[in-house]
């Protein structure tokens, strides 16, 4: 009998699938999310040098209920200036093997809005 894998495990294999063809490069590189219950946090990774060029976070912005919809679109917003401030303005996007969906969606999408191309 098979032993059915925890969620965490199920979404890491979906996102080491997903890493097999994402790569970041420093012209373009790789936003990457990261979802807790609580927290949600995002980095801009050049893959090839193996470098964090920026990062965000809801417990960095210290917003109080930093793992609803609002907090993620606000931690797009500041991740799309922060790359504009290091003059990146395209990325690909990881969502880490999370679905395209609630929190993951509006970070993408607050980023798109701020200016950032993916």
């Amino acid at each position: 009998m098979l032993k059915k894998m925890d969620k965490n495990a199920e979404r890491q294999r979906r996102h080491a699938r997903v890493r097999r063809k994402v790569s970041g490069t420093p012209e373009c590189p790789r936003l990457n999310v990261f979802r807790s219950n609580a927290h949600i946090h995002t980095q801009i990774i050049d893959d090839v040098n193996g470098k964090t060029l920026a990062s965000c976070s809801s417990v960095e912005l210290k917003l109080d209920h930093g793992g609803n919809i609002e907090a993620a679109k606000t931690v797009g917003k500041e991740i799309a200036n922060r790359c504009k401030a290091i003059n990146i303005d395209t990325v690909v996007f990881d969502r880490g093997g999370y679905i395209y969906h609630g929190r993951v969606k509006a970070l993408a999408e607050a980023a798109r809005e701020a200016g950032l191309k993916f």
